[in-house]
């Protein structure tokens, strides 16, 4: 019997300046998300919205890094429930801006390691998210977690995250925007970087299918963070960091298919949606519908529709 579903709401807007991804978690839960599973006959476990751990004295000393105490909170918070979920099933993280995977990602490998099984992460994503709290301009915590993952030092505020994910275990996939710093990083570590042009000139099928026969020969365990710039802006509006020219609703639907297909996504991540730049909820119902084909649904089971 496969794992349940444990839904977790995290109303995380301290990663980013651009105030309305709190109101992630109850969008979800209005476009559908539970249904969306029980018509799949899939009974799922709502946890409700995370509150923060008590806000500690950080500092940084890079002094663009803003909301800090809030973030790393907030990462305590998450690893903590993160860590709890996984003995209990699979836990869907709804957000929240991205700045939310540097505590449920922390809480999954904090589990993996427990279980003597190696984490793998698949990032989708426009951005690379790999700037430490000492890197980044913007002072966006949001644009930090892969960095956080990988074990790269500079995150003295936070926890240390508690079994860091070696770069080869890493796949960042549709990436199309990276900073020079973040893109040195990645260079220097050897990061599994399938962006854009990888998927243009290879196709989405070949590079996915590479980095889950990896996972499944080492008996891994999949941690999946989808980010809604993920897509094309043109199909998923409602998000702060649009990127042209991403992922059509075609091949999302097809990368969540083969994850399903695979048998190896033990956790995921739903990350910033905005409601408040969205289409009469469009991209919440999208990414509802990504996770029924990620849990299952086949595209000749899917219903025509109309927004």
């Amino acid at each position: 019997m496969a794992p349940k579903p444990i839904l977790i709401g995290a109303p995380i807007d301290s990663g980013q300046k651009r105030a309305g991804c709190l109101m992630g978690p109850s969008a979800f839960r209005v476009a559908g998300l539970t249904q969306s599973l029980a018509d799949l006959g899939i009974a799922s476990e709502d946890w409700g919205d995370l509150k923060p751990a008590p806000f500690r004295d950080v500092t940084s000393a890079n002094p663009a890094v803003h909301h800090l105490a809030e973030t790393v909170a907030w990462t305590e918070a998450l690893a903590e429930a993160g860590r709890k979920a996984m003995k209990q099933g699979f836990p869907i993280f709804m957000g929240g801006d991205h700045s939310l995977s540097l505590g449920s990602v922390a809480g999954v490998a904090a589990h993996a390691a427990e279980e003597g099984r190696p984490l793998f992460v698949l990032w989708l994503d426009a951005h690379s998210d790999y700037h430490t709290p000492m890197t980044t301009q913007s002072g966006n915590l949001h644009g930090t977690p892969v960095a956080y993952i990988a074990g790269k030092p500079g995150f003295d505020a936070f926890p240390a995250f508690p079994a860091p994910v070696p770069a080869e275990r890493i796949c960042l996939y549709g990436i199309r925007s990276v900073d020079p710093a973040e893109y040195a990083g990645l260079i220097a570590a050897d990061v599994n970087v399938c962006d854009m042009r990888v998927l243009d000139e290879r196709g989405i099928v070949a590079p996915l299918r590479e980095f889950l026969d990896k996972v499944r020969g080492a008996n891994g365990m999949l941690h999946v963070s989808l980010d809604v710039d993920f897509l094309d802006p043109g199909i998923a509006p409602a998000v702060g960091t649009t990127v042209p020219g991403g992922i059509t609703f075609r091949e999302a639907h097809l990368v969540m298919e083969l994850l399903h297909e695979s048998g190896l996504v033990t956790s995921l991540d739903l990350v910033e949606l905005n409601p408040f730049l969205d289409e009469r909820g469009k991209t919440a119902k999208l990414m509802v519908e990504l996770v029924g084909s990620l849990m299952g649904r086949k595209v000749f089971d899917r219903p025509t529709r109309s927004f």
